[in-house]
């Protein structure tokens, strides 16, 4: 099943596909150690990294099995990170939630906004039933976005990632189709 990834719209972002001149961007946002410090792989060292993740954004919504979007702030129309769904699987009809943004993006609000915009989009038109997610456990900022969105904390992958040595457990969260709460739009933090 192709999907068309989406061009999504909130007050302050734009949600959209990933193209070719997202490259430099987007290995300036994977590369940067503070920022992947509790991501499941190594910050990228080389530039290709990009160009071949913006091939897999292509490729996941020509098989039907995700959708990743590059996020906008429309006052500016600044980079400010991405989003997206992974591992969809028909049959269940779930997929798993994942973003991530720029430093300077971050306690705004944004990545609520943006998984929310997502979010609306997966249950009305991918009709989803569940929408899993997991955050490194020192992570309490993500924890805290998925918890605004309506997740619920249902576990812990004990020591679930290594990363350049460092072992660390993640949570698991999942949604609910119908615990969704389309109209709750959480308030940006100020």
């Amino acid at each position: 099943m192709t999907v068309t990834t989406p061009v999504l719209h909130t007050a302050r972002l734009r949600l959209r596909p990933f193209t070719d001149a997202d490259a430099d961007l987007l290995f300036a946002l994977h590369s940067n150690t503070h920022v992947m410090r509790y991501w499941d792989s190594a910050p990228w060292n080389e530039r290709a990294r990009a160009e071949r993740f913006i091939a897999m954004c292509g490729k996941m919504a020509d098989e039907g099995t995700g959708a990743r979007v590059a996020i906008d702030r429309v006052s500016d129309g600044a980079f400010a990170g991405w989003c997206g769904l992974t591992a969809w699987n028909p049959n269940y009809a779930s997929a798993s939630l994942g973003y991530i943004l720029d430093e300077a993006m971050w306690g705004q609000g944004y990545a609520t906004e943006a998984a929310h915009a997502l979010l609306q989009w997966a249950f009305d038109t991918l009709e989803l039933n569940r929408v899993q997610a997991e955050a490194d456990t020192r992570n309490v900022a993500s924890a805290r976005v998925l918890e605004k969105l309506g997740f619920v904390r249902e576990g812990t992958l004990r020591e679930d990632c290594v990363v350049n040595g460092e072992v660390s457990d993640s949570w698991v969260f999942g949604l609910i189709r119908r615990e969704w709460r389309p109209s709750t739009m959480p308030t940006p933090a100020r």
